[in-house]
């Protein structure tokens, strides 16, 4: 707890201009997070080591002791620079002016609130949440059909309703000074939480290479830089949008844009919209035109009645109609063709102001359906008249970037069992109707003696067999595992629709269970930049891989992936787990080969993985160590779930990623602006202009930076306002009678005997292997090293000394003790220095504008007030005022501060007093308050 105090010391002086509606400087050493969202590129606001998207708002975390400010509300103003580039300005407020009056007289402060509210019984127990939403089939829901949504999973319903869904209809831009493109495509978006994944097929043009994102006023909101590939699909993913966007997208007042980088560069555009065919949609059509640059374009989504052969479809369509003639009626005719054949033909009227239109194609035969299915079928519109067009396309099931997937486990069997046993599957449905399957299972019972695709049984005796892909499997050596790999190339419109309304299981029997051991739903999982899925089969995770085994009904699988960065990506889907057993689960990443019972020594090498949302889990690990990367590149690495029934773990799988991360997870470097704007990437352009930029060796660094400078790597280098300041590495006093000097090492170190060394080595191994990971500076530190610590945007402290401790990974910061002076006025020779020295002549001292005060032990500064040696106070916080319940005193020069110690309690539903630093159970407090008035109540009987 002592660095963490110090480190506080050291940033005291932010205390005084900070929090303010200017926010220039962090006001305390805020708590950074854990996985920092900083985004190269994006606008918005660099606050506490996180990053802030334009117009969030947040409270600020302060760190130890003093916490979460709830009273405290910071945002994130967007503003515009001269030049017209967007950019965030931290501004933050108190709100307990904003507090309403409590109705009641003795109103309580929740843990957690910043205004006091009436005590409302048991209104403030928390229902026990799972972090798994799971379908539990119930004997009563056999006799309905195939088509009753209630039988799909709860928790697919709960994702559509977190997610929004938007098209786009992409076609040649006729004011745009590039060519007129003949192209036309079809972009879909899904926005979840502030995410928005993208699908786009496009035609009749070549691969684009950049897709833009322009805002209401047509200035580039972001860009997509699209890889190559031989493929017409383009998935990609825009995180983090910000709320003035995320209000543009809802508005429709968003468009996008796709550019081609070849010879004939050109470019197609269109309007995001949402769509409400797009959530039922099952069969889709690209609609192009036979003309060259003619601009027209459109895109039919389809989709089959539930009980009916009934082809339901809705029309949007751009530049068929002259947009001279906005209002007009223009009469056109909607084909349903086969090899030119005319089928079907509908008459309808559109303007080029409402050019959509919805209609019905009623009672398909069998021949249409089938053609359907094949992808032969042509719908194309074309206006009537002298100088009619047409567009026209295939019709096919629906493409996207979603995955088509499946996870069976022996709780989702016909008869829920609990065998340990897993099953994973991936399909690809592809434009002819053949649908392409991988099939795996681990961990069995027994042989596989049947591998069918199904509809949801109507009665228990009685099953939809659909496609028996037995045949395909073939047992490996391990017991109860297997594969299957192959293609079913007739499959009907009826179940592509289906399968594309996550209506079909995948059912697997064996010789023991022959008529279902392993069965799941075929889902789409959508997609999410995780471009692992669309080229590598998922990991199995089974409790027959948990060491020792464990019997359950769970099962799940897993892709994960390591990026340029050094960065892993994953995703895990599970099924099987029962909402009423388990109600918390957890994913843990361990990279030793030799896990064993998973007991409490294998903690340091556990990593938490974070994200459980439904039945799904995905995140990111930006800070991998070297050993973990080594074990993923070798396969002895894991995923492991675990519950509150298997906390040791449930399900895992062995994971095996290569990769060439030999340093370890490198982060993104980043440079930050001045704190005055708090612009948080500075263009070098305008590096160059800004007055406090540093220019040297060649370079401009920006104000509050630091750097190591190639004259001499064992410097490290800041920028205070346009002057440079170079200070030498503090090395560490050694104790041995022996040292050495590493060529490639700043500082000395001890040259013991060969024991020692490997005795050394085999603790720094086990204690720590990378040394020290310091928050002032962001950087690691090797152990036993000694630095300045350096606090943005003030740059090194002088006065203090930080020390990495090798065998725990410790920071131990201390300010340096200065002598003792007899002289009444000292003075500071130079502004750097940190001791204080007599005068040679009387001459009045320099104005002490230092952060810290380092003369001996007569005082100690907290913010622009002194304190004598073991005086105790209350600190104080701009915007929150005096904090009661944190006590400072001052150590021989030294503050600490420390919070009150509150003892832990029992009840689910505490409360806090106003002036009580510490929560109580409503219980109590009620009972003190009855017993409160049982006491006045017999002083008054006695009076």
């Amino acid at each position: 707890m002592e660095a963490p105090r110090v480190l506080w010391i050291l940033s005291c002086a932010f205390i005084a201009s900070a929090l303010g509606s200017r926010l220039k400087t962090p006001a305390l050493p805020i708590q950074p997070e854990r996985e920092p969202m900083i985004s190269k590129g994006l606008s918005g606001c660099s606050f506490g080591g996180r990053f802030y998207s334009l117009e969030d708002t947040w409270h600020p975390d302060l760190g130890e002791p003093f916490g979460v400010m709830h009273c405290v509300m910071c945002h994130c103003e967007p503003q515009r620079s001269r030049r017209g580039k967007v950019f965030g300005k931290v501004s933050c407020r108190n709100m307990k002016q904003d507090c309403p009056d409590p109705t009641c007289d003795d109103p309580v402060l929740l843990p957690g609130h910043c205004c006091k509210t009436c005590p409302k019984g048991n209104s403030g127990r928390k229902e026990a949440e799972s972090l798994f939403e799971f379908f539990q089939e119930k004997d009563d829901d056999l006799h309905k059909s195939y088509n009753d949504r209630s039988y799909i999973s709860s928790e697919e319903n709960s994702d559509r309703d977190s997610a929004a869904d938007f098209v786009a209809v992409l076609t040649g831009v006729t004011d745009s000074w590039l060519p007129s493109s003949s192209g036309v495509a079809r972009a879909r978006f899904t926005l979840a939480r502030t995410s928005l994944t993208f699908s786009i097929t496009f035609q009749r043009m070549n691969r684009p290479s950049l897709i833009t994102f322009l805002d209401s006023e047509g200035n580039t909101a972001f860009e997509f830089r699209v890889p190559q590939a031989d493929t017409d699909m383009i998935c990609g993913v825009w995180k983090n949008l910000p709320k003035s966007h995320l209000r543009q997208l809802e508005a429709e007042q968003l468009r996008v844009s796709m550019t081609t980088a070849d010879n004939k560069k050109e470019e197609i555009q269109g309007k995001i919209i949402k769509h409400r065919a797009l959530f039922a949609e099952t069969f889709s059509a690209i609609l192009t035109s036979d003309e060259v640059h003619s601009g027209m374009g459109g895109i039919a989504m389809l989709t089959l009645s539930d009980t009916e052969n009934n082809l339901h479809f809705i029309l949007i369509l751009q530049g068929l109609v002259p947009h001279g003639s906005s209002s007009v009626k223009v009469p056109v005719r909607v084909k349903l063709l086969y090899r030119q054949h005319l089928l079907r033909e509908i008459q309808a009227n559109i303007s080029a102001d409402d050019s959509d239109f919805a209609e019905v194609l009623a009672d398909l035969n069998s021949r249409e359906l089938f053609w359907l299915s094949r992808g032969q079928l042509q719908i194309s519109v074309e206006t009537e008249g002298q100088n009619s067009r047409q567009i026209s396309g295939y019709i096919s099931g629906k493409r996207s970037c979603d995955t088509l997937q499946s996870v069976m486990s022996s709780g989702s069997a016909l008869t829920p069992g609990k065998t340990g046993g897993v099953g994973s599957a991936v399909f690809t449905l592809h434009h002819n109707g053949s649908l392409d399957f991988q099939v795996l299972v681990a961990g069995l019972s027994s042989a596989v003696v049947g591998m069918t695709i199904e509809m949801k049984p109507r009665r228990r005796s009685k099953r939809s067999v659909l496609y028996d892909i037995t045949a395909d499997f073939s047992a490996t050596e391990e017991r109860g595992s297997g594969r299957a790999l192959g293609s079913c190339g007739r499959v009907e419109a009826r179940h592509i629709h289906m399968l594309l309304q996550n209506e079909l299981f995948i059912n697997i029997a064996t010789a023991e269970q022959q008529e279902s051991e392993l069965r799941g739903q075929i889902r789409m999982l959508p997609y999410n930049g995780l471009d692992a899925r669309q080229t590598e089969l998922p990991v199995p995770l089974a409790g027959q891989f948990v060491s020792p085994t464990v019997r359950t009904g769970a099962a799940g699988h897993a892709w994960v992936s390591v990026d340029e960065q050094c960065h892993l990506h994953y995703e895990i889907v599970v099924n099987g787990l029962s909402k009423s057993e388990d109600t918390s689960v957890s994913a843990h990443l361990h990279g030793l080969a030799e896990i064993g019972e998973m007991d409490d020594s294998s903690t340091n090498h556990k990593r938490l993985l974070t994200g459980f949302y439904g039945q799904q889990a995905q995140g990111v690990l930006k800070d991998i160590s070297v050993e973990l990367l080594r074990h993923l590149d070798k396969g002895t690495a894991y995923i492991q779930v675990s519950t509150k029934m298997n906390p040791r773990g449930e399900i895992r799988g062995r994971i095996h990623v290569p990769n060439s991360c030999e340093l370890g997870s490198r982060g993104e470097v980043v440079e930050e602006a001045e704190f005055d704007d708090l612009v948080f990437v500075r263009d070098p352009a305008e590096l160059r202009k800004d007055p406090h930029t540093c220019f040297f060796e060649g370079e401009h660094h920006a104000h509050g930076s630091q750097w190591t400078p190639q004259y001499n790597t064992c410097f490290t280098c800041t920028c205070q306002k346009k002057t440079v300041i170079c200070d030498p590495v503090i090395c560490p006093a050694l104790s041995c009678p022996h040292t050495i000097q590493p060529e490639d090492q700043c500082c000395p170190i001890c040259d013991e005997k060969k024991e020692s060394k490997q005795t050394t080595a085999a603790e720094k191994v086990e204690g720590d292997p990378e040394g020290c990971y310091f928050e002032g500076d962001q950087k690691m530190h090797a152990p036993g090293t000694t630095w300045h610590p350096f606090v943005p945007p003030f740059g090194y402290i002088k006065c203090a000394v930080c020390t990495c401790k090798g065998s725990t990974g410790e920071v131990h910061c201390e300010k340096l003790t200065c002598p003792p002076l007899t002289c009444s006025r000292p003075i500071r020779r130079n502004p750097s220095d940190c001791c204080k020295e007599c005068p040679a002549e009387d001459t009045p001292p320099l104005e002490d504008d230092e952060m810290m005060q380092a003369d001996g032990t007569r005082h100690c500064k907290f913010g622009n007030n002194y304190y004598q040696n073991s005086e105790h106070w209350h600190p104080r916080v701009p915007l929150v005022g005096e904090m009661k319940c944190i006590t400072c005193w001052c150590d021989h020069g030294v503050t600490k501060c420390q919070k009150k110690q509150c003892p832990l309690l029992s009840c689910s539903n505490p409360i806090r007093r106003e002036g009580k630093c510490c929560p109580e159970c409503i219980e109590d407090f009620m009972e003190k308050e009855e017993m409160a008035k049982m006491v006045e109540k017999k002083k008054n009987w006695r009076h």
